[in-house]
């Protein structure tokens, strides 16, 4: 029901977990994919076009990466998703925070967003998408894991910001998932770690990727076309917000 047939879409994170399971499905529905990462290269898909390395926290990493998944795509862009980002495992309150950790999370989950959402807009078509992947911990917060949650939280007021901002050209919108199987999250889910999880989720199970790549389909589609500045809510129950 979903064709994306000549669309053309650049997926960052896409190396593994739910950017690797976006840009499949997006390619699925007939979209040309780009595919952003950093230090794991993407495990060979159908359909998926280019994998662009990069380090999206600098300005200048960004827009070359940007340039390059142009060049890819023939120099043409209907679909931007940011997926890309860190979770630091260990526990670390504030109070014992180094400044080495507060700007690696800070730069990896929001100066890349907007680095690469900067080089971006230029060059994406009337009618095009923007998808933002946030973080419930940006809708509650999350004790010892501040860094995170602060820059999720900023995530999700970029997202309502910029739909506002690029209207009515450009959508913008954000899936915010709680727990995923995802490597990111292979610590607390050892041992007993992850059913004592499971039991916090009214759905009684962690989200796979293609969970929350489902979702963001969706929003890149023309089923879509009227939603913009919306927080999708991924999480199994776990977090409701209205």
């Amino acid at each position: 029901m979903i064709d994306l047939a000549g669309k053309r879409a650049f997926v960052t994170g896409g190396g593994r977990g739910i950017g690797h399971a976006t840009a499949v499905l997006l390619a699925r529905a007939g979209a040309k994919v780009a595919v952003g990462y950093r230090s794991r290269k993407p495990a060979p898909a159908a359909h998926i076009t280019a994998s662009v390395r990069g380090d999206l926290g600098t300005a200048l990493g960004a827009k070359k990466a940007v340039a390059e998944a142009l060049r890819a795509l023939d120099g043409s862009l209907d679909i931007l998703v940011i997926n890309h980002g860190v979770w630091p495992a260990d526990d670390v309150p504030v109070a014992k925070m180094t400044d080495e950790q507060w700007e690696s999370t800070r730069r990896a989950n929001l100066d890349a967003v907007i680095y690469v959402t900067r080089a971006a807009i230029p060059k994406l078509h009337d009618g095009g998408t923007i998808v933002l992947v946030a973080s419930t911990a940006g809708q509650r917060g999350e004790a010892f894991h501040a860094d995170y949650a602060a820059t999720k939280g900023a995530v999700i007021a970029l997202t309502k910001s910029l739909a506002v901002e690029l209207a009515p050209r450009i959508t913008v919108n954000c899936v915010a998932p709680g727990w995923v199987d995802t490597e990111m999250s292979a610590k607390p889910y050892a041992g007993e770690g992850r059913a004592a999880i499971e039991k916090t989720i009214p759905l009684r199970r962690v989200a796979s990727a293609e969970d929350i790549a489902g979702p963001i389909l969706f929003l890149c589609s023309p089923l879509a076309r009227h939603i913009t500045g919306e927080i999708l809510n991924v999480n199994g129950g776990s977090v409701l917000c209205g």
